[in-house]
């Protein structure tokens, strides 16, 4: 086994488990990202996790619901979070073949931000790494990761290779991840895509901070905005 040949110790993640329990309920979502999260604290990386279901959540798709009627949303304090991570990993269940409804909201909020811009007139979320995580005990999991990763990715954040893993135990009724002779945790399939899916994570969110993140050339919302339309070919100028 190689060195990693790079230091992580500067980066900072984020990951977001969208189980329905509430703490201090047993998440079996949670197992799967002890998996992940041990690597990179391993690797000095600062990690969060965070239990959707525990916080205050309004639902809607603005910044802060507090401005549009609701009386308390504690979203605001947790996109600080999001921002201050060069990673974030989404996780959570399959139910009905499909993505929690946490999960949903978690998304729903995200995207509440995707018109802010940075300091470079790009959109907010640019130069940051996502993925996902996903367990169950039915059909899905694939479905789900999709539907995350491609919300991650237009929202603005970059999806390395492999940036999902997940395991689901036989269809229909039957134990979860962490119940006793599931299976799950000695699963070498599930323990090598993790592994895989979080050293991407962190090899790709080293190159974009050691880039300065993604290059601010034809991607920049309050360009085209004053006019500027980086060669996109304009048939009146003809």
């Amino acid at each position: 086994m190689t060195d990693a040949g790079s230091s992580y110790r500067d980066l900072r993640a984020l990951v977001i488990n969208c189980t329905l329990k509430r703490s201090p309920e047993r998440s079996h979502t949670q197992g799967l990202i002890d998996i992940s999260t041990g690597i990179m604290e391993r690797q000095g990386v600062e990690v969060e996790v965070l239990r959707a279901v525990d916080l205050d959540l309004a639902t809607g798709v603005w910044p802060d619901m507090t401005e549009h009627g609701w009386e308390t949303d504690e979203w605001p304090a947790i996109y600080s979070k999001v921002m201050a991570a060069d990673i974030l990993t989404l996780a959570g269940p399959v139910w009905l073949g499909d993505n929690s409804s946490v999960m949903k909201k978690v998304i729903e909020r995200l995207y509440a931000c995707s018109s802010i811009l940075n300091d470079r007139g790009q959109y907010a979320y640019y130069g940051r790494v996502g993925g996902c995580l996903i367990t169950g005990n039915e059909d899905g999991a694939k479905h789900c990761a999709m539907n995350v990763l491609y919300s991650l990715q237009h929202l603005g954040y970059v999806i390395p290779p492999q940036a999902d893993a997940g395991w689901v135990g036989p269809a229909g009724p039957g134990p979860s991840y962490l119940d006793e002779g599931s299976g799950g945790p000695e699963n070498d399939f599930t323990n090598r895509n993790t592994t895989f899916m979080t050293w991407n994570q962190l090899h790709l969110a080293r190159m974009l901070k050691d880039a300065g993140g993604i290059p601010a050339h034809g991607n920049q919302r309050s360009e085209w905005d004053a006019g500027c339309r980086f060669d996109f070919e304009n048939p009146e100028h003809r």
